[in-house]
């Protein structure tokens, strides 16, 4: 736990979720909160011409949180903000209304629809 001013940020960790893309060093998760709070997640682009890594570690976080979560809602916790932030706005979804992108306890989904077209390689476990 974490805190700023009397504030403690507390952070659910998701037991089993890969802190990295094996072989990389993609980060998946984080380790603890951040004293300052939450790192906000917002809308990344992806441009086409990513560099093929970069798109190894998009579609193995995309995997990690299909086979951790499915189609359930999940909250964010120790998830990694970067990593989610390539996928937020369109595999990834606010899950409720209002939203909080700055929240440890924000929830999220994927929306498989999306998540199929982009990552045709994804698949059940």
């Amino acid at each position: 736990m974490a805190h700023v001013s009397g504030t403690i940020f507390k952070m659910q960790k998701h037991r089993g979720f890969p802190g990295r893309l094996a072989g990389t060093d993609f980060q998946f998760t984080i380790r603890r909160a951040h004293k300052d709070g939450a790192t906000p997640i917002s809308e990344r682009i992806r441009y086409p011409d990513r560099k093929p890594p970069d798109r190894r570690a998009d579609a193995g976080f995309m995997q990690a949180l299909y086979d951790q979560f499915g189609e359930e809602p999940f909250e964010r916790g120790n998830l990694d903000a970067g990593r989610l932030s390539w996928l937020f706005g369109r595999e990834v979804i606010p899950a409720e209304d209002p939203f909080d992108p700055a929240s440890y306890d924000a929830l999220l989904r994927i929306d498989m629809k999306v998540a199929a077209v982009s990552f045709p390689e994804l698949r059940e476990r």
